[in-house]
Formats: structure tokens, C-alpha cells, sequence
């Protein structure tokens, strides 16, 4: 058996096995899948099917590597790492916080771990759209919270990923000056992104007042 064919011999015994998402994102009214709710799950099921998953960092990528451990055999999926500049943190804390994010999207993307989507939990509608016509956006760096988020160049939805990037710094906001802060260092990207979508602009808006609520 392949190691294609024992991981999707995996994900079919994920799907069958009954699993509670313990995450909640307050500002968003959503819940997700947090590290210890599927990862036991995972690691019960690859060692019944033969395999095993290790996660490598580099400064500049996280790479998921799945190997056969019968054949040697492997497969691997790769994503961008990222920074985090949390108040009150030291930098191996950063680091960590970076690390246990990118450690999930991995796992649920070789998983295919299916997650609530972040925009229509808090719009409800297909507000978020781009414009029939759009150019290749320039590489933009997001200022979150104090990290930089790289959106690459020529991304298809800029405003989705605005949206997304904004999400993930407000999930690692610890109080209602964080949530400023992460406004203030990206004020010309909503300035931006308010002349070129109205409507992502005033949900993103509605999102910040509802955060910064929640955290006084």
C-alpha cells in the first residue's frame, strides 16, 4: 500500500471518528479545532496504518513530511512561516505561538480537517467579493500586532486576505490597546482596502469594535 493510500486510508478513519472543537473565537462567534482535539486522533490512527508525520522549520517555510514507515516512502506539504510580536512575550514565546498556528493549518490541510470559514462566520453573506476586474496586487507586509504577514503578490482575493491576516492577529490580541495597535500599524492597508471594497471594509470595522469589546 502506498503512502498515498494508507493517508487517505487515514483521513477516512478521522472522518469516522466523533471529535469536539474546544476553540473559540469570541470576536468572530465561531468555534474550531485546536492541536489537542485531532492531533491524539492522528497519531492513534497513523500508527494503525503505518505511518508517520514530522514537522520541520526553516526560517523561511514549515514543511508536514508523511512517510511510509513499511517503504520509506513519503510525501510532504509546505506552507509560509510568519512572525508574531505578542505584547508581553519574549521572542522563543513568539516563536512558539507562530510554531503551534502553523502546526494546525498543516495538520488539517493533510488531514483535509474541514474548519469553518472564517468569512462566512462573520458576514453571513458573500459581502467579501472581488471586483470582476482586478490587477495583481503588489506584495504587501501586514503589520499585525507588531509581526509581519506577508500577502504575496499577485494573490487572487487581496481583500479575503486582508480579512484573514487582520482574523489571525486579532485571535492572538490579549487586550483592547492590542486591537488598536494592530489598527494603527496597518491603517494605510484598510485605507486601502476601504477605496477598493466598501463592504469587506465596514465588516472588517464591525469586527474590530466587536473585538475590542469583548477584551475590556
Amino acid at each position: 500500500m502506498s503512502v498515498h493510500k494508507k493517508l487517505m486510508e487515514a483521513r477516512v478513519k478521522l472522518q469516522q471518528r466523533e471529535m469536539k472543537k474546544s476553540g473559540h473565537n469570541k470576536f468572530a462567534g465561531y468555534t474550531y479545532f485546536e492541536l489537542g482535539d485531532f492531533l491524539p486522533h492522528i497519531q492513534s490512527i497513523f500508527h494503525e496504518t503505518g505511518l508517520c508525520g514530522v514537522i520541520s522549520f526553516t526560517s523561511e517555510t514549515a514543511t508536514l513530511t508523511i512517510s511510509d514507515v513499511e517503504d520509506n516512502s513519503s510525501l510532504s506539504l509546505s506552507c509560509p512561516m510568519s512572525t508574531a510580536a505578542l505584547k508581553g512575550c519574549h521572542d522563543v514565546q513568539n516563536l512558539g505561538a507562530v510554531m503551534t498556528y502553523i502546526r494546525r493549518y498543516l495538520w488539517t490541510t493533510a488531514l483535509e480537517i474541514v474548519e469553518h470559514d472564517v468569512l462566512d462566520a462573520t458576514t453571513g453573506n458573500d459581502q467579501i467579493k472581488p471586483r470582476a476586474e482586478t490587477k495583481p496586487a503588489p506584495k504587501t507586509e501586514t503589520k499585525t500586532g507588531g509581526s509581519t504577514l506577508n500577502i504575496p503578490p499577485g494573490v487572487k482575493d487581496w481583500s479575503q486576505a486582508v480579512i484573514d491576516a487582520t482574523h489571525v492577529a486579532l485571535d492572538l490580541a490579549a487586550s483592547s490597546d492590542d486591537v488598536m495597535d494592530i489598527f494603527k500599524k496597518n491603517r494605510s492597508v484598510y485605507e486601502k482596502l476601504k477605496t477598493e471594497n466598501v463592504a469587506a471594509y465596514e465588516t472588517l470595522m464591525q469586527l474590530f469594535k466587536t473585538m475590542k469589546e469583548s477584551l475590556k
